[in-house]
């Protein structure tokens, strides 16, 4: 896992806003949050490679590297490691704009990463062949 401060890795996928609701007692916003929007935009790509529903296995090398602030546009970036035949692995990045600075796409900088891995299951609950 490579990251990179210049630009995002992949193809934006989700773009959300941080809210005060989202934070932790230090007014920084929860880690558990930005994973969750992670694996919301890790459901997105995989479900369009899949076609039908997948489940979220397996979150490795997650890094936590800048805080995120209220108020700060968090954008999920994302694109295809690995696809085997149940499961397709993805890396995740997530970069954050200020809010006020929304416009300016060069002011902007990464906060987290992680590869995310689905398996695509069939309506019991069980692995099935990608197509």
């Amino acid at each position: 896992m490579t990251t990179n401060n210049a630009h995002p890795r992949g193809t934006l996928i989700l773009r959300t806003l941080a809210m005060p609701k989202d934070t932790n007692p230090n007014g920084d916003i929860f880690g558990g949050w930005i994973m969750a929007q992670m694996d919301i935009a890790g459901g997105i790509l995989s479900k369009e490679i899949a076609k039908e529903r997948v489940v979220t296995v397996a979150v490795n090398s997650m890094k936590f590297i800048r805080p995120v602030n209220v108020g700060d546009v968090v954008c999920c970036y994302g694109d295809v490691v690995r696809i085997g035949t149940t499961s397709i692995t993805l890396h995740l990045q997530v970069w954050v704009k200020p809010l006020w600075h929304s416009s300016d796409t060069e002011l902007r900088w990464q906060v987290t990463e992680a590869d995310f891995t689905y398996v695509a299951i069939d309506e019991n609950g069980k692995k099935r062949l990608l197509a």
